[in-house]
């Protein structure tokens, strides 16, 4: 692992922002995760979890969105699509030939969110 931050490991801005094109490629291909961006501006959607990642790997970006859990309020997301979604972005990952470990360092940053992010009964 080089010096730097995670977000620096990762190939700042431009491979980052390529990461989530390919994650949402990834999610947006999964029925089941799909239906919860049929109604989301996905040009908006891609911008702004560039921004969240970047922020959780310690990158520039700040991210300037809603609490988690407010932005998340209604969508009845599961443990399961929770996974899924994670499983998409180490793919993402992957592709990108992030190694092992900041793959895994990405994974357990945004772990840390699941509880605000899943609202199951």
């Amino acid at each position: 692992m080089s010096d730097g931050t995670l977000y620096d490991r990762l190939g700042g801005e431009p491979a980052v922002g390529a990461v989530v094109s390919e994650f949402y490629d990834r999610v947006l291909a999964d029925e089941r995760v799909s239906h919860h961006f049929d109604d989301v501006d996905m040009a908006d959607q891609r911008s702004h979890q560039t921004k969240f990642l970047s922020a959780v790997t310690g990158g520039p970006m700040r991210y300037e969105g809603e609490e988690m859990d407010v932005a998340h309020e209604g969508l009845a997301i599961t443990d399961a699509e929770f996974d899924a979604v994670a499983e998409h972005l180490d793919d993402a990952l992957r592709e990108f030939d992030v190694d092992d470990a900041d793959r895994g360092a990405v994974i357990e940053a945004v772990e840390e969110y699941r509880d605000a992010t899943v609202e199951e009964a």
